[in-house]
């Protein structure tokens, strides 16, 4: 497990390193424990709103396992998913989430909401806190330091 939290937290460096908010995400098939997803938010330089690290693993994953659902996989993100993130975990059919850092503005797994928990047909389940001071450290000096180029 933390392995894998370790490979998405690469990518939030990586994510940092190009002005974006450090957030990174690894889709893993639970059973031959391949990532077979990866991703990292790239909204600034996509210019769009959906360039979400979990999306952008999701669309990896789909892409690799060659389908929409991803059964008997699990993600593992630096950052509590927000709605529309959790919305694409629910209906991708993803099993398991993982995330280090909570989210609580916009996170919808437990602080905001618990999307898991409402009526929709797919449930995954979720454990959050994996590596959770070295997640929201790297997403604290991102923040530190935008504040100190502003002023």
């Amino acid at each position: 497990m933390i392995n894998y939290m370790e490979e998405a937290l690469k990518l939030a460096e990586e994510a940092a390193a190009e002005g974006e908010v450090p957030v990174g995400a690894v889709i893993v098939k639970k059973t031959t424990g391949e990532i077979v997803g990866r991703g990292r938010n790239r909204r600034e330089l996509a210019k769009n709103a959906l360039a979400h690290a979990e999306i952008e693993a999701v669309d990896e994953a789909c892409r690799t396992l060659g389908g929409w659902r991803l059964p008997e996989c699990a993600i593992y993100v630096t950052l509590e998913p927000c709605p529309m993130c959790c919305g694409a975990i629910i209906n991708s059919r993803i099993d398991d989430v993982y995330f280090g850092a909570y989210d609580k503005k916009s996170g919808s797994v437990v602080s905001v909401q618990n999307m898991f928990d409402m009526p929709y047909n797919h449930k995954p389940q979720a454990e959050g806190g994996i590596m959770q001071e070295e997640c929201s450290h790297i997403l604290s000096e991102f923040f530190a330091r935008l504040r100190k180029k502003s002023k």
